[in-house]
């Protein structure tokens, strides 16, 4: 690591480093109001994403539930010989949360089957199949919260990082430089009045009249 610089010196350079100061200062006030929204909008993406894969479990057992008896009722050959239906569309729409983009809800087309394919066997399996269309609306859902979690989690990440850029590196710096530009202005400020009463007295910096 390279040294630190030494800071300019005169009242210019005290302005300016003033001014950097304030400025870092209410930059740093403005993150961390900014992290604690990202906080609060992080707590409730999460609720929504526990929340989200609480159904999406509860689809996928009673999917699961509605096949076993489907195939009891029909054996294995019944969900053999069931129609093959498409795949689900699935289109995710966007929205912008304290700047951070994300997905914030779904929509799913199910997939359909061709009118001459043969129907399922039995009332269990087509209840499966509405279930399992249901699980996978729910899979989606869980899908987006979850994402939207993730993002909304790197953005409390980066800007908790620059809050504390500020904080420990940035404002402690300047301050020193700050600091260190005052005591030498305020050196330079005695040593020039010391010189003005030395002139005022006529006499030189050895004490000897002129």
């Amino acid at each position: 690591m390279t040294p630190a610089s030494p800071p300019p010196v005169g009242r210019a350079a005290r302005l300016r480093l003033r001014h950097s100061l304030q400025v870092a200062t209410r930059g740093a006030d403005l993150l961390d109001r900014q992290l604690h929204l990202l906080q609060t909008e992080l707590d409730r993406r999460r609720h929504a994403e526990a929340t989200a894969r609480t159904a999406w479990e509860a689809r996928v057992r009673e999917a699961q539930t509605w096949l076993r008896r489907g195939l009891l009722l029909g054996g294995e050959s019944a969900l053999r010989t069931a129609s093959v239906v498409s795949a689900a569309d699935v289109a995710v729409t966007w929205s912008d949360s304290l700047g951070v983009r994300h997905p914030d809800g779904v929509t799913v087309s199910e997939g359909t089957r061709a009118p001459s394919d043969a129907a399922p066997g039995n009332t269990a399996l087509v209840h499966a199949r509405s279930a399992y269309c249901a699980a996978v609306a729910a899979a989606a859902e869980y899908g987006a919260a979850a994402a939207a979690s993730r993002m909304v989690e790197a953005q409390v990440r980066s800007t908790r990082l620059r809050v504390r850029a500020l904080r420990r590196l940035r404002i402690p710096r300047l301050q020193q430089d700050l600091a260190t530009v005052e005591l030498a202005l305020e050196q330079s400020e005695h040593e020039d009045a010391v010189r003005r009463r030395w002139a005022a007295q006529g006499t030189g910096s050895d004490g000897r009249r002129w």
